[in-house]
């Protein structure tokens, strides 16, 4: 974690802290906190926000921490947040991705917290994924050394979290435990059926290399047999060395890379600066962290079968 985020982890529950007594008066308790009258969900940002929709239908009010089109990295939470959490019945978050929500919740009275991160396996991600070394040194960056928190992009792992969160929801609000497993359901065969998609879509490529700024597709690139080589690594706004650059460039020559990705929330400023120096195209290669008007479909589905698309393109899939 780097310094901006171990402050504003730190800002964040030095907030939690004072604000405690006045969220759990005004609340009186999370237990009888919903005004909606439905199973108030609280979710730290889009792909968690996906789920609980997807999950909860018509029983759940769901409110997102991240807003569309806000980094999610970056989220520094509010006070008035802090006593939304307080107030719902659940909280759907991803450890380790925003230190500001994981300070709130961990000094949250909410009944209901659900780690998505602990309903799947994690892995170590920096900028590779099947064999590049990468040229960072680690101690820049210590992101490069921890879990991969990306798991969303990962099909499969994402119907895994799908599947603990839709027993959360079954345990905390029984009445509806049967549609919560039958949401659960549908949304699991939709992500089968988007894995299929992938693997049959990507098992003949003419290279199995992609270039993208932010180190967010080394689980999607572990699944389906590619090597993800990232400008940055696993902080969107971390910046590459020349010696990464210089290497970036004679890699893509050495694997016929024709694209270097950049992603919808961030600056596409270094990705068309590399992509020009070494007379390669650019692209979106989204990482599904918001939907805003310059994403590439309306939903987590949508987007991620654009994502294939852009890479049987880039990587020539035959």
């Amino acid at each position: 974690m780097n310094i901006r985020r171990r402050l504003t982890a730190a800002a964040a529950a030095t907030t939690v802290t004072a604000l405690g007594m006045t969220a759990l008066t005004a609340c009186g308790g999370a237990a009888t906190a919903a005004r909606t009258g439905k199973f108030d969900v609280v979710a730290s940002f889009y792909p968690m926000a996906f789920l609980a929709d997807r999950i909860g239908g018509s029983h759940v009010h769901v409110t997102s921490l991240t807003q569309p089109g806000q980094e999610p990295h970056d989220l520094e939470i509010s006070p008035k947040q802090i006593i939304g959490i307080e107030k719902s019945d659940a909280v759907l978050y991803l450890k380790n991705l925003q230190p500001s929500v994981d300070a709130a919740v961990a000094q949250s009275s909410v009944g209901t917290k659900i780690d998505a991160a602990s309903l799947t396996t994690l892995e170590k991600h920096g900028n590779e994924v099947g064999g590049h070394a990468a040229a960072h040194d680690p101690s820049k960056n210590e992101e490069l050394t921890g879990l991969d928190p990306h798991i969303w992009l990962d099909p499969v792992r994402y119907a895994q979290v799908a599947q603990g969160v839709g027993k959360a929801f079954e345990k905390a609000d029984p009445d509806h435990a049967a549609d919560y497993r039958k949401n659960t359901a549908a949304l699991v065969k939709k992500l089968d059926a988007l894995d299929i998609q992938f693997k049959d879509g990507l098992a003949h490529t003419r290279t199995k290399v992609f270039i993208t700024t932010h180190a967010a597709f080394g689980y999607l690139a572990e699944r389906y047999g590619l090597t993800e080589e990232a400008i940055n690594g696993l902080d969107p706004e971390s910046e590459p060395s020349a010696a990464r650059v210089r290497d970036l460039e004679t890699m893509a020559k050495a694997d016929g890379v024709t694209t270097v990705f950049y992603e919808t929330l961030v600056s596409d400023k270094t990705a068309r600066t590399i992509a020009a120096d070494a007379g390669l195209k650019t692209d979106v290669l989204d990482p599904i962290e918001g939907i805003t008007g310059k994403s590439r479909g309306r939903d987590y589905f949508a987007v991620q079968e654009a994502n294939l698309k852009a890479l049987q393109q880039a990587m020539g899939a035959k």
